[in-house]
């Protein structure tokens, strides 16, 4: 397909100004009317071209994730149609590597014009990378060419019969196939446009983990101390996910599996309740070796295990040799006895490696973490998990206090009610805005000007004149990495924002003001800018090195995934509200 992009990318401006001459609505007419309809919907446009389309899904009140590989293409969209409502990806098919990483489930898929450009052993994979990229209830639009190719651009048939064996595989319907001459008059050629639906079960993996969950044979708690440490990467570091080339499925760093087993495991242990019939304290607990003893000895925090923090010394050895140790249990145990109902197959494929040699200090960031090796997620398991985790957690933790209970009693020794919840509960850093403000304090004593994000007005010291805001609200996704943390008004914070998300346009508004902010409050530290990559880097779909441009491009990814997930009532933004100029007469630069 290189060369056929090479073609569009050199004949983007012929090509764009072909396109544009046919209204969408009208090249998508005999499909439009299952075109989902509502707020808060996102569309995937995969083969974008000039933005034609995604600027009409846009025009219909749908977010647009538009890819397009030409960039040549890209350039010609973005400048006909700048719409923040768009968001443009650079990435291709069979694959859809980049759009797969940003863990985002679509209403709507769009494929128009673009099947018969992929070569026909591709296409299997290329139909399922696209159908486990659909919400449940989700409509694939595809539109499938009939004649003979352009010069200079690869076209294979496209037959209609294959897309429908590719549907039935993938439980898709076939809802409608309609066959029209080309819009374009060109008399050879003729479309096929197809409408499939996914079955709004809405169930992914819940069968399969409400299985192992509930009725999986148990003789420790380790299966749900699994499940529960994947759950919490899906829902607070997804970026550090890595899907696998050739099959539905992600790695994620078993250093971090290993990491969230022993915070969950910590506080439990610590207050002597059983994980097995017979344990008390780390007695007869595998991985409750020398390094997780130390851990308990040194009275460790659970919260301080997370990803970002450095450790040193004879701390940093003790975290190093528990990892270790968490990681032989997880890979022996759980990993190797989960399984699909009625078979020997194992749910989670583990492969560890040579864990990192310590040199005196242990920083826990994406790089360290996969050094311990991999943990494989299948596709569904990974996808219900970022999607449904809200239901799976209190699942797991009611089935967790179940068992505890069960081996106190088998002990004689009763566990009270929501004793067990209380040790269970993940402890998320406080809201603590303190080293942000103290920061801008030091900025303004030394002479920078610092302003609202929001709204361009110049703030000033004292609670009074200088608020912290968190971009992605607190209360929706706590998080407190110093990307998220952005000076703000206390009229824009406390009264007008809150905890509301920025809609695209209210935080494309504000990219210079939060870009400058990051640069000379975090990035231009020695000390904090290591820290805001990391932080960054286990949070957001960017990678190590990555420019304050593109981790602002993350942030927008990751506002997009936070509103499709939770449908948090979006803020359009001070500046949109009219109250921009108002805020800056009372703080004029």
């Amino acid at each position: 397909m290189t060369d056929t992009i090479s073609v569009y990318d050199l004949q983007s401006a012929d090509l764009a100004a072909r396109y544009e001459s046919v209204l969408a609505e009208t090249v998508h007419a005999s499909i439009a009317d299952y075109i989902p309809r509502g707020s808060g919907l996102l569309s995937l446009d995969v083969g974008a071209g000039s933005g034609r389309d995604a600027a009409w899904l846009a025009s219909l009140g749908h977010e647009v994730v538009a890819v397009e590989p030409a960039a040549g293409m890209r350039a010609e969209a973005q400048r006909r149609h700048p719409d923040p409502r768009i968001r443009w990806l650079d990435d291709r098919l069979p694959d859809l590597n980049v759009v797969h990483g940003l863990g985002i489930a679509y209403d709507l898929i769009l494929l128009s014009a673009v099947w018969m450009h992929i070569p026909p052993p591709a296409r299997a994979r290329a139909f399922r990378k696209l159908a486990t990229l659909l919400k449940p209830g989700g409509v694939m639009l595809m539109s499938l060419r009939e004649g003979p190719p352009e010069p200079g651009r690869a076209m294979w048939p496209a037959p209609a019969g294959e897309v429908e064996a590719f549907a039935r595989s993938h439980g898709l319907a076939v809802l409608r196939s309609v066959t029209s001459d080309d819009r374009l008059g060109r008399p050879d050629v003729r479309w096929t446009a197809m409408c499939l639906r996914l079955p709004d079960d809405g169930a992914g993996a819940l069968p399969l983990l409400r299985g192992v969950i509930l009725n999986d044979e148990k003789s420790s708690t380790y299966k749900l101390g699994l499940l529960r440490a994947v759950a919490r990467i899906a829902d607070a570091a997804p970026a550090l996910a890595v899907p696998r080339p050739d099959e539905d499925a992600v790695d994620v760093p078993l250093g971090l599996v290993a990491l969230n087993w022993i915070r969950m495991y910590l506080p439990l242990v610590a207050a002597g309740l059983p994980q097995m019939p017979g344990n008390t304290g780390p007695d007869g607990l595998g991985f409750a070796k020398a390094g997780f003893r130390d851990l308990l000895a040194g009275n460790v925090a659970a919260q301080d295990l997370r990803i970002g923090t450095r450790f040193t010394g004879d701390r940093a050895t003790a975290i190093a040799r528990a990892l270790v140790e968490a990681r032989r249990t997880i890979v022996d145990m759980p990993a190797t006895f989960t399984r699909f109902p009625n078979s020997d197959m194992p749910v989670f494929a583990a492969a560890a490696t040579a864990p990192p040699r310590l040199r005196g200090e242990l920083t826990l960031d994406g790089e360290v973490l996969r050094a311990f090796g991999t943990l494989t997620v299948p596709g569904h398991v990974w996808r219900t998990l970022q999607r449904l985790g809200a239901w799976v957690e209190p699942v797991l933790v009611a089935e967790w206090a179940r068992l505890v209970r069960a081996y106190g009693e088998r002990m004689s020794q009763p566990v009270a009610l929501g004793e067990v919840e209380a040790q269970l509960a993940w402890l998320d850093p406080a809201r603590d805005t303190l080293l942000a403000r103290s920061v801008a304090k030091r900025l303004l004593d030394r002479g920078h000007t610092i302003t609202c994000v929001w709204t361009g007005a110049r703030l000033e010291a004292g609670r009074n004149r200088l608020d912290i805001d968190h971009c992605l609200p607190w209360s929706a996704w706590p998080c407190g990495d110093l990307w998220n943390l952005l000076p703000a008004s206390p009229r824009v914070n406390q009264h007008l924002k809150r905890d509301r998300l920025p809609s695209a346009a209210a935080l494309a508004t504000a990219r210079e003001e939060i870009v400058g902010w990051w640069e000379v409050a975090w990035r231009s530290d020695p000390a904090l800018g290591s820290r805001f990559e990391r932080e960054a880097v286990a949070a957001l779909p960017v990678n190590t090195g990555s420019s304050s441009e593109d981790i602002f491009a993350a942030l927008e990814w990751r506002r997009l995934r936070l509103r499709q997930d939770q449908q948090v009532q979006e803020w359009s933004g001070a500046r949109s509200a009219g109250i921009e100029a108002d805020l800056v007469r009372q703080n004029p630069l």
